[in-house]
């Protein structure tokens, strides 16, 4: 079948940025904020006979959280698809002044809560129209502990808009202007935006061409690399600025909130990876000497490999759908049919041209129940990688529509579950259909570049963060003060095993950036081990994984990130045996990779 390499936003809201459907959704939505703000002030709890009133501000809640969501995911599509779209720039704006008024309704709402006694609010809980989102309320009213008065909390929220907010807009705008001019081979100059420039750094299977990319790749961001010191400083001051005001003196307080994990289970992962690197750094070196290289370099490690007569599998965007949705089959015929929904309804942005964004990601449309798919094919394995990853993402939310939203707000680290067990069916399902050694050295390689990813770069990147943190709260830092912490995280993480790094890494990578999300790193990391702890528990069981892979990520919102894994796979997160056997799983693949490629080494 021929699928769609552009998405469909018009079953959105048609017209684009000139949609009149999306401003009277807009409009909607000032007005049920302004709906939502008065019940919250003339609800007083101690009057709510058996909590109606309070059912019907969460009910008004849900739709604003769900419209809000819907209108700011297609809004970021169409900046996403054409990062020239001036007009959604200013949608953007438009739609998070929203924000304040329905933070601030939000605040009183939640300082309400707070002051419910422990007695009543046991009895609250016990309530049947509570008993499903008990969870969630448990946390809003922990934090709401937390805050600030009504009017400070305001007054914060609506400097975030030209503040936090702001910056990472600004990031977006920077990122927009970069343009990398390149030579063809036969002599042409070929514009490439960020995004092109990457992907063809990174898997451009001539080392010539990926060096030059690099060169002129580490000079564009150099170049901007003042400016996006600013944005970096400022929005990651802000946001210390709020932690001080708040009296919360750990940087990673929030993030492992939001995340729902102990910072016991964090620190165990990662000492346990530290515990781990010989053989991926046996792996970087073999994969270097292999290249004729005696060390890996920074662009280089997402090359291919290239052995004997082998002829790299391509894979159209058509083919690669089939390809997914073949082995989605065989563990999941859920996952596989809402797939193949995805694909024929058009929910997938994946044409190679110029002018979008760089990366990938899934995002949510509540109203619709529907997502998005953004990235940019270029016919690799690498891309049917990303694609089916990001199509996880799609099925991770499509089985909790029906929950309330209380219970659909899962943390970016079990978000990550989903995607990566998506890949690791995908990858397993190249590697069985390897006909040679050469291919299965080539594919085994593609595997173990997620494996590098998680353990290596994201831990440089966690190290990085804390590094910035621990000095921005002393003062600003200059774009060589950063780059400098840049280089010294990936040295650590990499245990100087590589023969160039990336120093402006920080500059180049967008989750550094975003607002939302404080430590955009670890929770990846989390779910890559996470999932494959789930994949080994789902080859045991067979034919009656299914309903209990959904019934785990039907939870994911609704409990800790430890006693999601007790209850479904009854492990502890807080010791090493976990991690390291989800560590072990990964060590295999390397160890037949080094097995395979010993005789290639003169």
């Amino acid at each position: 079948m021929t699928y769609s390499l552009v998405w469909d936003l018009d079953s959105i809201f048609p017209g684009g940025s000139n949609s009149v459907q999306l401003e009277q959704r807009m409009t909607e939505l000032k007005e049920q904020s302004h709906n939502y703000h008065q019940l919250i002030e003339q609800w007083t709890p101690e009057d709510d006979t058996n909590y109606q009133e309070m059912q019907q501000i969460l009910a008004l809640q849900e739709t604003i959280t769900d419209g809000f969501s819907q209108c700011n995911s297609f809004i970021n599509a169409l900046s996403s698809a054409d990062t020239k779209d001036k007009k959604a720039k200013i949608l953007a704006g438009n739609l998070f002044a929203l924000l304040p008024a329905i933070q601030l309704a939000e605040t009183i709402f939640t300082k309400k809560i707070t002051e419910i006694s422990d007695t009543d609010w046991q009895e609250l809980l016990n309530l049947p129209a509570f008993v499903p989102i008990a969870f969630r309320l448990g946390e809003i009213r922990r934090d709401g502990k937390k805050l600030l008065s009504e009017q400070e909390e305001n007054i914060i929220n609506t400097l975030s808009l030209d503040g936090l907010n702001a910056w990472s807009s600004h990031y977006d705008t920077i990122v927009a202007s970069i343009t990398i001019p390149f030579k063809e081979k036969d002599q042409s100059i070929s514009n490439l935006s960020a995004g092109q420039a990457f992907n063809r750094m990174m898997s451009d299977p001539d080392k010539e061409v990926r060096a030059q990319l690099f060169a002129d790749w580490e000079k564009a961001w150099s170049e901007k690399s003042p400016l996006l010191a600013d944005t970096l400083n400022h929005l990651d001051g802000f946001r210390l600025s709020q932690y001080k005001l708040h009296g919360v003196t750990d940087y990673l307080e929030e993030p492992l909130n939001y995340n729902r994990m102990k910072k016991e289970t964090l620190e165990v992962m990662w000492s346990t990876i530290q515990k781990n690197k010989q053989p991926f750094i046996d792996f970087l070196t073999r994969k270097a000497q292999l290249m004729g290289k005696e060390k890996m370099d920074w662009q280089d490690q997402d090359a291919p490999i290239i052995l004997g007569d082998l002829q790299e599998k391509s894979f159209s965007f058509d083919e690669a759908a089939d390809f997914i949705l073949e082995n989605f089959e065989k563990f999941s015929p859920k996952m596989a049919n809402f797939s193949k929904q995805a694909f024929e309804k058009s929910w997938i942005e994946a044409e190679d041209r110029p002018g979008k964004r760089p990366g990938g990601y899934c995002t949510e449309l509540p109203e619709t129940k529907e997502s998005r798919i953004f990235m940019t094919f270029g016919n690799s394995i690498n891309e049917v990688a990303t694609l089916a990853h990001e199509l996880g993402h799609a099925f991770h939310s499509s089985v909790m529509w029906d929950l309330p939203a209380l219970d659909r707000e899962y943390a970016m680290n079990v978000a990550e579950t989903a995607s990566t067990f998506a890949e690791l069916i995908v990858a397993d399902a190249t590697l069985k259909e390897a006909k040679t050694a050469e291919e299965k050295i080539n594919l085994l390689d593609t595997k173990m570049q997620n494996a590098i990813a998680m353990f290596m770069n994201i831990h440089a990147r966690f190290i990085f963060e804390k590094s910035f943190y621990e000095a921005r709260q002393s003062g600003l830092l200059s774009e060589d003060e950063i780059t400098t912490l840049m280089l010294e995280a990936q040295k650590e993480s990499y245990q100087n095993s590589l023969g160039s790094y990336h120093p402006h890494f920080w500059a180049s990578k967008l989750h550094f950036f975003i607002d939302d999300v404080p430590f955009y790193n670890f929770p990846y990391t989390f779910g890559y081990l996470f999932s494959m702890g789930i994949y080994a528990y789902a080859n045991k069981q067979g034919s009656d994984f299914e309903d209990q892979y959904i019934a785990l990520l039907r939870d994911t919102a609704s409990m800790s990130s430890e006693e999601l894994a007790e209850k479904h796979l009854g492990v502890d997160l807080t010791k090493p045996d976990f991690w390291q056997a989800g560590i072990d799983q990964v060590v295999k693949d390397v160890n037949e990779f080094m097995t395979l490629t010993d005789s290639y080494i003169k």
